[in-house]
């Protein structure tokens, strides 16, 4: 299998070590499950917002303990009671701020560990995907320099779900709910233009969390 083979090639020559990020919804798992078949200690970083639904984290928590990842859970040092108090529901009238504290600013601290970031990302997830690249150089706001790479980036949605059967590997339970992008339960819908599968994230207000529009 193509990614197969360029997994193990990316994670041979990892610098300074490879990461995954990982929101464990379907294209992410199927990256993990190939990364997984190479080295089984890879760090997966999970960003822990603290408004996720909770059955996403149940099926995060029994993935972990069928497959024996090496999670890592990433979250803001302030805590969402924290953030609740100061700002109220910052979800809600600047969606953009929550997003950097609560996902954004958490996870590029986190990448400065790394020199190879893994993603689940696909060109036909969205607009703003439309370009995106299997390798890419990109520079975090801190300066830091990494590889970022995307296995899935030009499959197809069947594409990604023929894997999961093939494999007879679970998926969250909220696809069953016609749910097509999964992010923090306040922000997620099922989406609103069939044509665009993450249309029902931020009641469509945006279409990126601001985690993968960084510098190349």
């Amino acid at each position: 299998m193509i990614e197969l083979r360029l997994v193990r090639s990316v994670l041979e020559q990892a610098a300074c070590g490879a990461c995954l990020t990982c929101s464990f919804q379907a294209e992410d798992v199927v990256v993990l499950h190939l990364l997984l078949q190479v080295d089984p200690n890879i760090p997966v970083l999970f960003l822990d917002t603290g408004y996720h639904f909770p059955d996403l984290l149940h099926y995060r928590d029994q993935l972990v303990d069928a497959w024996r990842i090496n999670l890592v859970n990433l979250a803001s040092p302030v805590s969402r009671a924290q953030q609740e108090e100061s700002f109220g529901e910052l979800y809600r009238t600047d969606p953009g701020a929550c997003c950097r504290l609560r996902k954004v600013e958490p996870l590029f601290r986190a990448l400065e560990m790394y020199s190879t970031w893994f993603t689940g990302l696909r060109r036909e997830q969205s607009l703003t995907r439309a370009h995106l690249e299997v390798l890419e150089t990109v520079t975090l706001p801190g300066g830091h320099k990494m590889q970022k790479v995307s296995p899935l980036a030009m499959w197809r949605w069947n594409e990604v779900w023929s894997y999961l059967e093939v494999n007879e590997i679970p998926y969250a339970p909220l696809y069953d709910y016609g749910f097509t992008s999964i992010g923090c339960a306040p922000c997620t819908t099922p989406p609103t233009d069939c044509s665009n599968a993450r249309s029902g994230r931020w009641g469509g207000a945006k279409l990126e969390c601001g985690i993968h529009i960084v510098g190349t």
